[in-house]
């Protein structure tokens, strides 16, 4: 297959721990400050810190990962504001920290957030930021969906992205700028092909099981196996013990081999989070007109999240791309070839390259 992104100058990266603060000694273009990219997401928070390189068009190959961070969950809907904040803050920090570098030399940062769904979201994480930064530092502030499809198309903001992790999510741009999403309202509202979704069927099923109101499957020993425990009984007291959207999620594997193992029940929960996901994709295509006018136009479609990187038989990433394909043929699936947090880092220089260029023009 091959990678939307080789055609915008794929990057390969490599990561580097810097020692010392005289970045310019170190020839890799931080002497000129850095920039720093964050994908916050319901189950962890990544941060990576690139060098900066005002004077050219291009980023450099490899791509130089000066410092990588990770903590937990930066969701404000999840842990509150207070602690996303400081889970931001926190890993901001040591990312800084490993590359040698301090809040100073930022030029720009650009934080793919989880959790941010409304303008207001957006301006209350800035009036944190603009707390911590100096004031000639370019903020931007995306959902976490944006730095994923950026993380395919390296840094272009067009096509579509598909996360189906802990909570899924589709989210795309138009060439024009025009942008739409569907999904991602989490749990409670309906992100149903989602790890947790998939999980939490599987769940319901054991209980309609044991209770006599559904058919028998081989999901009641498989998950009973996995937590240790001897009776479906025992699931109410584990599942509302804590209920972790993350810790739900993390049956999706058992749900996955009852499926291969051909149990109906199983099959019936993957099939229909494949409609699932696949219905949000074609919801963007269709708002944004992505595949043009004969429904056949050409246009990326970034896959992330570990429900559609499964690597198994019954391979619900590869069933989700069939849908879509039915219906768009010129739909181009791409598995990004870096982690979302390097896609906000390139949406942060790009972003810089733009203002400087519509500056020149000005």
């Amino acid at each position: 297959m091959n990678n939307y992104g080789e055609s915008n100058g794929d990057l390969n990266v490599h990561e580097k721990q810097v020692e010392g603060h005289d970045h310019g000694e170190n020839g890799d273009g931080s002497g000129n400050g850095v920039i720093l990219g964050i994908d916050g997401g319901t189950t962890s928070t990544v941060c990576v810190c690139i060098p900066f390189f005002p004077s050219s068009n291009t980023l450099p190959k490899p791509l130089l990962v000066l410092g990588r961070a990770v903590s937990g969950c930066s969701n404000h809907n999840s842990v509150g504001e207070t602690a996303a904040r400081d889970t931001l803050e926190e890993v901001m920090a040591e990312a800084l920290s490993k590359s040698g570098s301090n809040w100073s030399t930022v030029h720009a940062v650009c934080l793919g957030v989880s959790g941010v769904n409304h303008p207001t979201d957006q301006e209350r994480i800035l009036n944190w930021l603009r707390e911590i930064f100096p004031s000639h530092v370019k903020l931007y502030v995306k959902n976490d969906a944006v730095a994923a499809l950026a993380s395919g198309t390296m840094g272009k903001l067009h096509g579509c992205v598909l996360i189906a992790g802990t909570g899924c999510i589709s989210y795309g741009f138009a060439e024009d700028g025009r942008e739409a999403r569907a999904s991602g309202a989490g749990p409670v509202l309906g992100d149903w092909g989602s790890g947790y979704g998939i999980a939490a069927k599987a769940l319901t099923a054991v209980i309609r099981a044991h209770d006599g109101r559904g058919p028998q499957t081989l999901l009641t020993n498989k998950i009973l196996k996995a937590l240790c425990l001897s009776s479906p009984d025992e699931l109410i007291g584990w599942t509302y013990a804590d209920p972790s959207w993350a810790r739900i999620a993390a049956l999706v594997p058992e749900v996955v081999s009852c499926a291969e193992a051909c149990d109906q029940v199983a099959t019936k929960i993957l099939v229909d989070a494949v409609q699932d996901l696949a219905l949000s994709v074609k919801a963007v295509v269709q708002r944004l007109s992505l595949c043009g006018e004969d429904g056949n136009g050409f246009f990326p479609v970034v896959m992330v999240g570990g429900v559609l990187e499964a690597n198994r038989t019954w391979d619900i990433g590869k069933e989700v791309v069939k849908c879509i394909q039915e219906q768009f043929p010129g739909a181009h699936p791409i598995r990004p070839q870096v982690e979302p947090a390097v896609g906000a880092a390139l949406l942060a220089w790009n972003f810089l390259m733009k203002e400087s260029t519509e500056n020149c023009h000005s």
